[in-house]
């Protein structure tokens, strides 16, 4: 769908979007920098409660560079990924479902991380060579631990959740993967 499609539509009867269909609309990408943004921002509380610190300052630039990403990257890129996925395997498919998930962890999986490195690498105002660095030491690591984590989400994502809900429930999960990778970059 075109980006005209992302906008929030108003509530039957009401001239302005609600703060739940700005929130959860499935085809929004506000709700993906949001709750990339707040798993920065617990990536940071848990560091701080790791190193017994007290101060309440936090490093507001963190999640506003993960809200930039969501916003920018997770919610239309996997908005369009998991539209075509649905195209590409229809569910009629023999064996629709190993397919997909496939196609998710093989393909998608190792093509976003290192997106993030590098939109990451980019907004934290690093250069080539810090980027270089990040995918030598981090995305292996990374990458095996997306595995782990995502690939029984995902299989319940692309099988089971319904297209519209998609990025919604990724999200939610992803709540807590932006916080480990945010971990990484301590």
């Amino acid at each position: 769908r075109p980006p005209s499609a992302w906008r929030a539509r108003p509530d039957p009867g009401v001239g302005t979007p609600s703060c739940w269909s700005l929130l959860f609309s499935d085809d929004l990408p506000l709700h993906s920098g949001i709750l990339s943004a707040l798993g920065n921002f617990l990536a940071q509380m848990i560091e701080k409660k790791r190193k017994k610190e007290n101060s309440r300052s936090l490093d507001v630039g963190g999640p506003l560079r993960y809200a930039v990403y969501g916003f920018f990257f997770t919610g239309p890129l996997s908005h369009f990924f998991y539209f075509f996925m649905e195209h590409w395997i229809p569910p009629e498919v023999p064996l629709a479902g190993l397919r997909r998930l496939l196609l998710d962890r093989l393909v998608f999986a190792p093509a976003f991380l290192m997106l993030f490195f590098l939109i990451m690498n980019f907004l934290e105002g690093k250069d080539a060579s810090a980027f270089a660095a990040k995918m030598r030491g981090g995305f292996w690591p990374a990458l095996r631990m997306n595995w782990r984590v995502w690939t029984p989400l995902q299989f319940i994502n692309v099988n089971y959740v319904p297209l519209k809900f998609r990025v919604l429930f990724a999200n939610l999960a992803a709540l807590f993967w932006y916080a480990y990778l945010a971990s990484l970059g301590k």
